[in-house]
């Protein structure tokens, strides 16, 4: 029983028992009898009267509580007339409309904030109360490789990649270089900020591969010229002295006229063997533009490996295509192509010694298609060409150091093999990895 209907149920008891008393105490008078029946009849009326009127601002109450659980903030009550429950009213009316418009301008805001994390270029994730993933924008997928559907409730650190782990030891307010495939690298930020009152953490990840490129191409380029142009000066000079000085044996006899002419001759060679190594340095500040036509990538591979058999029979290195699939002629620069591609086999040549294989392959890669990963299709996708040895493979310390200038574990390495190779895939827009192979070996792959 609602409290209306208590409070009404006990008015017309205590008018009944003083009905009771009335009548055995008038009942030898029936005119006041009948006087205080009509009064009690009149106060039950008023009391009924009295307790629907306090009753129903507690309905209006009732009414708006039920309509702000249901979040409906659309609804509005209209005034009856009676001074107290329009006031009543009108305060409703106008929270409920403060509630409507803070709802739209937060359904805005939300919104708003939803297209710039989507077309935003820096990857932003954030991370729930316990610490998984809830958000993860397309910039931040693609830098991760995860679909953002399949990252969302895991922990960073039980991410697939290299890069999960990483970013899981990121303390909070604290920033990290962080390296990718093909000498790409992101800066990592990590930051809070507070849901109703708890803290939670975000994660920013912006790509500065090519920032850091243009710096650093133009650091060794500075440098690089200013040791061209002093050494070639000085190599142009002492080799034009040394020239001269040949004149000078026919002036000496014997062994003493022997010795001078080789000491000159070596002296010679080696500011060639100089002049050599600095224009292999300059090459890569003087790298032109790819001059792009339509090349059949199996043949050019196929006619690089003729130049090389020699070399590859006397290290008894067999090489095998695994995968050719037929591709349609792709635009590259066809001289520039080939010093990456030799590049990479010298460099799995070393890299195995002797006694080893080198398995190529040439194809699409698989696209996944959003609603079933496990369905791989090869017959569209990007080509790609893989060069995969059977060496000891990259030393996980070594592998963030890949493609920095100068960087070399060969004795007698220059370091800029690989940046070359960086370069000149870079210029032509071709996506490129260097990294542990399937086979416990190095793999280059190249998306073309």
């Amino acid at each position: 029983m609602t409290l209306r209907a208590k409070i009404i149920t006990y008015l017309a008891a205590i008018h009944a028992v003083l009905g009771v008393i009335s009548f055995v105490v008038l009942r030898e008078d029936p005119i006041w009898l009948l006087v205080v029946e009509g009064l009690f009849v009149l106060s039950i009326a008023l009391g009924v009267l009295l307790v629907r009127s306090f009753f129903v601002p507690l309905e209006l109450i009732r009414t708006g509580a039920e309509l702000m659980g249901e979040r409906d903030f659309t609804s509005h009550f209209r005034e009856v007339g009676q001074p107290e429950m329009d006031a009543l009213i009108r305060i409703y009316n106008q929270m409920i409309g403060k509630l409507r418009e803070e709802r739209l301008t937060l359904q805005e805001r939300n919104y708003f904030l939803d297209r710039v994390l989507s077309a935003s270029p820096a990857g932003i994730l954030t991370l729930d109360f316990d610490g998984r993933v809830s958000l993860v924008n397309p910039a931040a997928a693609a830098l991760l490789q995860v679909r953002p559907e399949a990252a969302q409730g895991q922990r960073l650190e039980d991410l697939d990649g290299p890069l999960g782990p990483a970013l899981a030891a990121i303390p909070v307010g604290g920033s990290e270089m962080l390296p990718l495939q093909g000498g790409r690298r992101v800066k990592c930020s990590r930051a809070e900020f507070f849901d109703r009152g708890f803290p939670r953490s975000f994660l920013v990840i912006e790509e500065l591969t090519e920032e850091l490129r243009a710096s650093e191409r133009a650091a060794y380029g500075k440098l690089i010229r200013m040791m061209s142009h002093e050494i070639n000066n000085s190599v142009g000079a002492v080799g034009s002295l040394l020239d001269s000085f040949r004149g000078y044996g026919e002036q000496l006899v014997g062994e003493d006229r022997d010795d001078f002419l080789h000491a000159i001759a070596v002296a010679i060679t080696r500011l060639e063997n100089l002049r050599a190594f600095m224009n292999g340095f300059a090459e890569v500040v003087r790298l032109p533009p790819p001059e792009r036509r339509p090349a059949d990538v199996r043949q050019l591979v196929d006619e690089i490996l003729i130049l090389l058999r020699p070399e590859l029979d006397r290290r008894r290195i067999e090489v095998l295509w695994e995968r050719a699939d037929p591709l349609p002629p792709i635009d590259l620069d066809r001289n520039q192509i080939e010093q990456v591609v030799v590049n990479v086999l010298k460099n799995a040549m070393e890299s195995i010694g002797e006694d080893g294989r080198i398995t190529l392959r040439l194809g699409r890669e698989p696209v996944l298609p959003a609603a079933d990963a496990a369905d791989t299709t090869w017959d569209r996708g990007r080509p790609y060409l893989s060069i995969e040895d059977t060496g000891p493979g990259i030393p996980g310390d070594v592998q963030p150091l890949l493609f920095t200038p100068f960087f070399t574990t060969k004795r007698n390495g220059r370091g800029l093999g690989l940046t070359l190779v960086q370069e000149i895939l870079t210029a032509h827009g071709f996506d490129f990895s260097l990294a542990q192979g399937p086979g416990g070996g190095a793999e280059f792959r190249v998306g073309m």
